[in-house]
């Protein structure tokens, strides 16, 4: 048993490790899940400037992706929509409707001039064996923006969880100048749905968001959802609006969806209901209001890691400067090198070395004729002349040499020195060049990028309050019940389904529940009504132990609901019961010999009001018969 148990441990936890760190969780590095890597890094490798089947990008995806073919196309399409990475053509489906996309095999894709700016450099990309170990692929791409905040992103691993809100390009392009600056910088959320977004509680990715849909209300005979609220479509939007007026907590006519480019879903509202009323439950009880919850979890340095939005912005923005750094290193390693060359093939030309090698017969001393003539203009060598730059040297073509422009070499040569300078200038300033990296993206993309959320501070819509009170609460004498599924019996008052009601019984036990459809409260129901935190309870008592008349005031202003209390002390019976602020209380006595007054009266109002879990006040040491109540107004 205890081996079962040690070998139950290793696998699942080897099960775990496997889905948060290679399904489930993002990279914090480039903000991408293992799938959307894996099929990015497809169409790096397919590029070549045209459409490609998905259906054969799928495929492709396949040498890398442990899993079968539906989850990396859904994973493509999901990707394609966020309208960054993938150039879309063909029916995609649609975030705003909901419509799914149509098969592989009729849409094709491509990368975006902006995938190839800022996310994949094959030179300086570090990469793994697959999972078959037949090619290899990226452990991270390296890419210059925050991804994970652009894309947005979920994710549910075993123990843990991911939330991740899209954020707008620009913002995020300019947090990363505001960081290389030193300066602050505070990034919100924006939906490519729009509507609004209250962020008070965001607390910088881990909190939660409000989000609402945009309404059309200058017509008073419709309401128009002109722009949706994230996570939402219009599909599900209409569906939670019909379930809504099916349950009586909103008063429609009907409902259209005009949806196209933009969205379009036309309420017509019943006659006689008021806009604002049906607005307030709209938000209430349809998706047209919904709060976020967020979390952002990724994978950092191979461990998960719970960040906040600024974090993640600082620690992309470093990377940025390292990547730009490397970059300009491998470009400048790769230019030295040219010039070298270049020089080389220049002196070995113009100053006609490959004659020294006529007269050698002998193969192994050719290098060395070659090395020989290039010592007089061993100055104008930038470095040691290896047996690569001799065997280029030699695969020269005649027609080259017949051809050679010097002045054209020189020229290039010059361009060459110059893109040298410039590149040290960059490196040795590489925060500088960040900057002006980052504002030459800003000034190509902001344009196809604007904000489309707009965030403000708006309350949300309690349920309670929003409900319709169209329900009849009854009480039935004759069978104890309570509720508004009562057949018989007596209307109280109206209620919603989101109402609480305080129920009083005869015995002196009391709760607050939800209105209830069909309750038993007993045959003698002292009071039933909502909660009134300034309203007080007067009740009359005979005490258990000497059968003394009590009185007892308070207000119920606490209460779990559908839990019982106790009004008076257990075993005392309960004579007369009111929340009639004035009233005088006439109590009769039992005979006694030589006692001739057998009634006294009281005045309520003289006696404090405690706490309800008070014990009550003799009106007097004499054994009670009868109390009754009378208004001071009677």
């Amino acid at each position: 048993m205890a081996y079962a148990d040690t070998l139950f441990d290793r696998y699942y936890l080897a099960f775990t490790s496997y889905v948060i760190k290679d399904r489930a969780i993002p990279e914090i590095n480039d903000g991408l899940k293992p799938v959307q890597r894996r099929i990015l890094y497809t169409l790096f490798e397919l590029d070549d400037g045209k459409y490609h089947k998905a259906a054969n990008v799928v495929g492709q995806t396949m040498r890398y992706h442990p899993h079968g073919d539906q989850s990396i196309f859904g994973a493509m399409v999901t990707l394609a929509n966020k309208d960054m990475f993938i150039d879309k053509q063909g029916n995609f489906g649609s975030i705003l409707t909901g419509d799914e996309a149509s098969a592989p095999r009729y849409i094709e894709c491509r990368l975006t001039p902006l995938a190839r700016e800022v996310l994949y450099n094959p030179d300086i990309t570090e990469y793994v064996d697959s999972y078959d170990g037949r090619n290899k692929e990226p452990v991270s791409f390296p890419a210059k923006i925050p991804v994970l905040l652009a894309l947005g992103t979920e994710g549910i691993a075993p123990g843990m969880t991911t939330r991740v809100l899209p954020h707008n390009l620009i913002e995020l392009l300019k947090a990363q100048i505001a960081c290389l600056k030193g300066q602050e910088f505070h990034i919100l959320p924006d939906f490519p749905t729009g509507g609004f977004v209250d962020v008070t509680e965001y607390n910088d990715g881990n909190g939660k968001v409000l989000v609402r849909a945009k309404l059309d209300t200058k017509d008073p005979k419709r309401i128009v959802v002109r722009e949706l609220p994230y996570g939402s479509t219009t599909e599900s939007l209409i569906n939670s609006i019909e379930a809504a007026a099916k349950k009586d907590k909103l008063k429609i006519a009907g409902i259209s969806d005009y949806t196209a480019e933009e969205v379009e879903v036309e309420i017509r509202l019943a006659r006689g209901v008021k806009t604002q009323d049906t607005i307030d439950a709209l938000y209430a009880f349809t998706d047209c209001e919904s709060s976020i919850t967020t979390s952002l979890l990724v994978i950092k340095d191979s461990r998960p890691a719970i960040l906040s939005v600024t974090e993640v912005v600082q620690h992309n923005t470093e990377r940025l400067v390292d990547i730009l750094q490397a970059e300009l290193k491998l470009e400048r390693s790769r230019l030295n090198k040219r010039l070298h060359a270049k020089t080389l093939e220049q002196i070995f030309i113009e100053n006609r070395i490959y004659k020294e090698i006529e007269e050698v017969k002998d193969p192994k001393k050719i290098d060395a004729a070659i090395l020989k003539g290039f010592k007089p203009f061993q100055s104008k060598i930038r470095r040691e002349i290896t047996p690569e730059d001799l065997d280029t040297l030699l695969k020269i073509p005649i027609r080259r040499i017949s051809r050679y422009d010097i002045d054209r070499s020189n020229q290039e040569m010059k361009d060459i020195r110059v893109r040298v300078r410039e590149l040290k200038e960059h490196l040795d300033n590489l925060k500088t060049y960040a900057i002006g990296f980052l504002e030459g993206l800003i000034k190509k993309y902001k344009d196809q990028y604007p904000r489309r959320t707009q965030v403000g501070s708006f309350d949300q819509v309690d349920v309670r309050e929003a409900a319709q009170r169209n329900l009849k609460l009854k009480y039935d004498k004759r069978t104890g019940y309570l509720g508004y599924g009562v057949s018989g019996g007596t209307t109280l008052f109206d209620v919603s389904a989101y109402d609480r009601v305080l129920v009083i019984r005869k015995n002196g036990t009391y709760s607050l529940s939800d209105a209830p459809e069909k309750l038993f409260v007993d045959k003698g129901m002292l009071h039933c009504g909502f909660i009134d935190p300034n309203l007080v309870y007067t009740v009359i008592y005979r005490d258990k132990k000497g059968d003394y008349p009590c009185i007892k005031r308070c207000k119920l202003e606490k209460f779990i609901l559908n839990r019982g209390y106790e009004l008076v002390p257990e075993g005392c019976r309960i004579l007369a019961f009111t929340t009639d602020p004035n009233i005088k209380i006439e109590v009769s006595f039992k005979p006694k010999p030589r006692v001739r007054i057998l009634e006294e009266e009281f005045n309520a109002a003289d006696y404090a009001v405690r706490g309800n879990r008070a014990q009550g006040i003799r009106l007097a040491t004499r054994e009670v018969k009868g109390v009754k109540l009378v208004s001071q107004e009677a």
